[in-house]
C-alpha cells in the first residue's frame, strides 16, 4: 500500500527540483553529466562569475551524484536549494 507523505515531510526517494549555485563557470555542454540540469551564468557584484544549475532530479541519490560531479570539477558550491518550480 502506498501512502502520501505527511504535510511538511519529505522523502529521499521522490523527485524534487533543485537550484544549485556555484562559483565560476561551467560550460553548457556539461548538462548531460549533471543529470540534464539547465546551466545559466550570471555575475555577482564586482563581476565574479556564478553558475546556477536548475532541474528536477529523481531522488536525493541523483542530487548526491550531481554534487559529486561538481566536487570532481573542483568548483565551489555556494548553495543548494530545493525549490517548488524551475525558474529558467
Amino acid at each position: 500500500m502506498i501512502t502520501k507523505p505527511a504535510p511538511g515531510r519529505q522523502f529521499f526517494d521522490l523527485p524534487a527540483t533543485y537550484q544549485i549555485q556555484i562559483q565560476g563557470r561551467i560550460e553548457a555542454s556539461w548538462s548531460e553529466y549533471l543529470e540534464g540540469m539547465v546551466i545559466q551564468e550570471s555575475e555577482l557584484g564586482g563581476g565574479a562569475p556564478v553558475t546556477t544549475l536548475y532541474g528536477e532530479l529523481p531522488d536525493q541519490a541523483a542530487l548526491a551524484g550531481v554534487l559529486n560531479q561538481l566536487y570532481l570539477l573542483r568548483v565551489t558550491v555556494l548553495s543548494v536549494t530545493r525549490v517548488e518550480d524551475v525558474q529558467c
